[in-house]
Formats: structure tokens, sequence, C-alpha cells
């Protein structure tokens, strides 16, 4: 089997609920870059990469057509082979950035297309062998929402099928914060599992501070409280504090993890597909932090998270950011708290072309 054909094309999917990224600009679409690798057997595979910013989408679209076009005439049963062909080409310019979120995106297309000429979900391909991981909600629980917006939107994810949910912090003073925390836990009660994710925003002192404060409200963990490249203050942090520190989703690659784990920085890792590189590397981030008995968590495309959570023995539960879920036209259903993993074979994902019409850029 040979790849034939290689398309790359733009959409962005807008939101329902514009959010403030950072502080710093609201983000009301997210622009995609959909890849279609075609074989000669009339096997198309699907992959896409996006930026929550459309001023450096440019650079992925581009990466993603020129990596895809390098792929034509690869077996793309052989993703390994395929990864050192694409990194050699194009080491002079990564391999981290829109490198390796393309090198993602080529990646995801070839495990489709593997998983569709085997007639295997991805999962099963992998060895996974769990019909239903745990999952949380992601996309709720914003920064710039009040108490009472903030005490709403809890109850309306749990109305959802959830039973675990992640908020933000890092943006107000310290009693706020804690108001907030307090907000939600009386609203989803003591069963619900409730996250908080700092998005790098306080030092080791104040995370340190921040996290006992916080400690009382049973937090299943404490996300990114520090600078990512500050190893050292995360290692303070999770030593610090009962509560488990979860880190590593601003890591490009594999390599990154191995120093997070010899350094004690983090109790459960998680790891981002597309920083990662995709499928192939995102196996391996997790057999690191398995060596360490660390369990692992998946960051946004929950669609093809959910495959790799179910196949690895430490996967521990799927972030259910559903940004991307409209740009298809059947996703894993959440059923009582878990993800249902699908039956179709490859990724089990068929894009909906009429919105992916109507949203080309």
């Amino acid at each position: 089997m040979k790849i034939v054909d290689a398309r790359t094309r733009a959409v962005a999917v807008p939101l329902e609920r514009p959010f403030l990224a950072g502080g710093l600009h609201m983000i009301e679409r997210i622009p995609f870059a959909l890849l279609e690798l075609r074989t000669d057997e009339g096997i198309t595979g699907l992959g896409y990469a996006f930026s929550l910013s459309e001023r450096p989408f440019g650079s992925i679209v581009a990466a993603t057509d020129a990596l895809s076009q390098e792929a034509v005439g690869e077996n793309p049963l052989e993703p390994e082979r395929v990864a050192a062909k694409l990194g050699r080409a194009f080491g002079w310019a990564g391999p981290v950035g829109v490198v390796n979120m393309a090198m993602a995106a080529v990646d995801f297309a070839l495990w489709d297309i593997a998983g569709k000429a085997y007639g295997q979900p991805l999962y099963r391909l992998l060895g996974g062998h769990r019909d239903r991981v745990p999952c949380y909600y992601s996309g709720a629980l914003w920064r710039d929402f009040g108490l009472e917006e903030l005490e709403g939107a809890a109850r309306a994810v749990l109305d959802l099928g959830f039973r675990s949910m992640k908020m933000r912090m890092g943006s107000e003073p310290p009693r706020g914060e804690e108001e907030r925390a307090r907000v939600v836990r009386e609203a989803i009660g003591p069963e619900a599992d409730l996250l908080v994710d700092i998005n790098q925003g306080w030092t080791p002192y104040h995370a340190i501070r921040m996290g006992r404060m916080l400690e009382r409200y049973e937090f299943g963990w404490l996300e990114d409280p520090v600078d990512h490249r500050d190893v050292a203050g995360s290692a303070r942090v999770a030593a610090a504090l009962d509560m488990p520190v979860c880190a590593g989703e601003y890591h490009y690659g594999k390599e990154p993890f191995l120093r997070l784990l010899n350094a004690q920085a983090m109790d459960i890792a998680m790891v981002d597909l597309l920083r990662v590189g995709g499928v192939t590397e995102w196996r391996k981030a997790a057999a690191l932090a398995e060596t360490f008995t660390v369990p692992v968590a998946s960051h946004l495309l929950p669609e093809i998270a959910v495959h790799l959570v179910a196949a690895v023995p430490n996967g521990l539960t799927v972030e259910y950011m559903p940004w991307s879920l409209p740009l298809f036209l059947e996703t894993p259903r959440v059923q009582d708290g878990m993800m249902v993993l699908p039956h179709a074979p490859g990724l089990g994902l068929e894009l909906d072309e009429e919105k992916v019409a109507r949203w080309s850029i």
C-alpha cells in the first residue's frame, strides 16, 4: 500500500461561547488544518492540527501541507518509518513547534488508514481492551465568569452527564480564587470530581500558598501551576502539596517528560497530542510515565485521545473539550461520566462536509 495523494484544507470552527484566552484576547473561532491522505487501495486517512490564534495558523497549514507531500509514495502502515523520514526532511526547522503539530496531523492520518486497512478501531489496533474510559468536561468554567455564571455553568455540566469537570484559576487575588472554588464545589456537591487549571499563572511560592488554601475543596489535581520550563519549581510545588500536580501539556516531543519524571515535578502527566507529535509519540510519552508509575491524561482532541487513553495501562482520563467535535458527523458519546469507545475502524471519524465547506477559510 502506498500514499498517492495528500490534501490540506483550512477551516475555522465557530464557538458557541467565546472565551478569554490567557487574559489577552477573546477567542471566537478555532482554525483547523484538515489533512486527508489517500492510498492506492482507495483508503483515505484523516488528520488535523489547530491553533488558538489565527496569527500563527498560516504556518501550521503550510507545514501540514509540506510534510504531508513528503509522505506521498510511502507505506502508511509504517508510521515510524514515515516519521523518521519527515524528521530528517524538516529537522532544520524542528522537531518542535509547528513542525511537531504538522507531523501529528500526518501521524493521525497514517493510523486512521491502518485501522481502516485492518478493520479495527484505533484503540483495538493499539491493544486497548477498555470499551469506555473516564472523562471530564473542560470547556465551561472560564476565568472571566462571575460567581453566578460559574455556578450555573457547573450545574449545566452535570446535566450533560459528566461527573467530572475542570475550572480555570490564576487571575484573582487569593480570597477571590477561594470564593470561586467554594461556589463551584457547592454547586456540584461532594461526589463530583473537580479539577483546576492555572495555565502557568503562578510562581512556585504562590502555587504552594494557594494550593494549601484550595486543598479543602478536594480538587483532583492542580494543573500547570507554574511556567512549564520551571521543572524545579514544579517539583517544589508537587512536594509541598497533598493535591496532585498535573503537568506536561506545553511540552513538545517526549523527551521533556523524562526530565519532569526524573525531577518528580508532576504526579499526573498530561500529554498534548499535537505538541508531542501524534499517536506514535504520545504512546512513548505514556510509556515513560508508566515506568515511573505516573498516570497519564490527554489534552484536547477527545475524539482521538479516547483511543489512546483506552489503549495504555496508565491511561487516567480524557479531557472533553468540544472545540473539534462539530467538524464530524458523529463523535464518541458520553454516558455516566465515561466516554464510550467507537466501533468504526481507524479514528472512527467522518467529516461533516457541509460544515467544512461553510467554515472554509
